[in-house]
């Protein structure tokens, strides 16, 4: 069986929102109910952050990010942070950080959400203050509470 590659320690994280900022979580299957907004890797290495967030985003919720009615927004700030303990056989050796470009996507209200059911299992859209505390990962929480910085409508 032919070995999968390493994932690339590039990554983005989209937080998905309507022009009223209600931000859309994501529900991590598992059975640990970490909700998250969208993330991924890079497929490729030259693949740019707009390609992953836009890809990472339909494969995810099935929500297409050139959709008359939605602006991708590149929020032009980086977290770096450690791989978990847990996780880190999927990256090459040595590699023990990844690098996350945060995106924001603006969707019309009343977007259709179709979650990947190998990744996540429940959806919920909360105002962006109670996104934040419902959110797992601490650089998720900050990017929601960024958002009024941020936010475009479409």
């Amino acid at each position: 069986m032919p070995r999968q590659p390493f994932k690339i320690p590039e990554s983005v994280l989209v937080v998905i929102y309507t022009p009223a900022r209600d931000v859309l979580l994501i529900r991590r299957t598992g059975g640990q109910g970490h909700w998250q907004s969208v993330t991924g890797s890079k497929d490729d290495l030259s693949e740019p952050f707009a390609c992953t967030a836009r890809r990472e985003v339909h494969e995810e919720t099935g929500i297409d990010a050139r959709a008359t009615g939605c602006v991708l927004t590149d929020w032009c700030l980086e977290n770096v942070y450690d791989i978990w303990p847990q996780w880190l056989h999927r990256y090459a050796p040595g590699v023990v950080r990844n690098r996350e470009r945060v995106f924001g996507l603006c969707v019309p209200p009343g977007t259709p959400v179709v979650l990947s059911p190998r990744e996540h299992d429940a959806y919920q859209w909360l105002p962006w203050q109670r996104a934040a505390d419902a959110c797992f990962s601490a650089s998720n929480a900050e990017a929601c509470l960024l958002l009024p910085r941020f936010a475009r409508e479409g």
